[in-house]
């Protein structure tokens, strides 16, 4: 498995930690670019909490439902939880590899809270 099989994916599981150790799993977009996987989700999302208090993930292919195919390529990495400037540049790789998918949710979040965009980008390394 290669980073390139995650990001030809449209979805990608995204495994991250409780603090009790239990995984929760949740399918993501994902796209990368420079060796890195990047992920974009809301500000308040549980995953980015539990990011805050561990680092481990796991990246696993899957469809739009989070269902994972026998054989589905599975990695272990690390991931960070970036700044506005960071969440920016992962808004504009996510917005090459989905274009008009991207800014169909991109923009009316948007619009609906005054111009601020409650997301975080999300850099895994494998």
């Amino acid at each position: 498995m290669t980073l390139q099989d995650f990001a030809r994916s449209e979805y990608v599981s995204l495994t991250t930690y409780r603090k009790d150790g239990t995984p929760v799993a949740t399918p993501v977009w994902a796209a990368e670019d420079g060796g890195v996987l990047y992920v974009w989700t809301r500000s308040d999302s549980w995953k980015v909490k539990r990011l805050r208090n561990d680092s481990r993930v796991r990246v696993t292919v899957c469809d739009v439902r989070g269902r994972i195919a026998d054989g589905a390529p599975s990695a272990e990495g690390t991931a960070r939880i970036l700044d506005r400037d960071g969440t920016a540049a992962v808004r504009k790789v996510l917005a090459r590899k989905y274009t008009w998918k991207f800014w169909l949710v991109d923009w009316p979040a948007m619009v609906a809270r005054l111009g601020k965009r409650p997301h975080t980008g999300i850099a895994v390394t494998l």
